[in-house]
Order: C-alpha cells, then structure tokens, then sequence
C-alpha cells in the first residue's frame, strides 16, 4: 500500500527531499511512484496541508478476476470468419 498525494497539494516540495526513495516528483500535484514508494510515511510526517495519504486497501472483491464475455468482446464472431 503505497501513499499518494491529494490534489490540494501546495507545492511547497518540503517532503521531496524527506522520501529516501525518491519516489516523489515535482508538478501540479506532486505525484508519489507506487512503484518505489515504501510507504515508510516521511512524506506525510512533514507535509503542512495534511494531503500525502496511504492508499486504502483493494478490498478481496476487487482482486477477483473478471470473466471474460466472449459475445461482448466479439471473439465468437471472429472465430466464424
């Protein structure tokens, strides 16, 4: 569960340099890579407007697989031609 950074951002770059990942970038929001955030929570610790966030959990529903519609998708359709 990475953080994220909310959009009422004010920019002030006081946690880029406290992110010991540098998983934080610079822009109209900052924005926070899940990829190398290691959700050790630097960034909100120092933020003044409260706005770096854990992403909440995905519940166990969401992880289930979706079936595919094959009639949806037009893949029986295909496989007639």
């Amino acid at each position: 569960m990475a953080y994220y950074i909310l959009e009422d951002c004010v920019e002030c770059g006081v946690c880029v340099p406290e992110c010991p990942e540098g998983a934080i970038t610079e822009g109209s929001p900052y924005s926070i890579d899940p990829k190398l955030c290691t959700e050790c929570g630097a960034c909100a610790e120092v933020c003044p407007v409260d706005v770096c966030k854990p992403l909440p959990p995905i519940s166990q529903e969401a992880k289930k697989p979706v079936a595919r519609n094959p009639f949806k998708e037009g893949v029986l359709e295909r496989e007639r031609e």
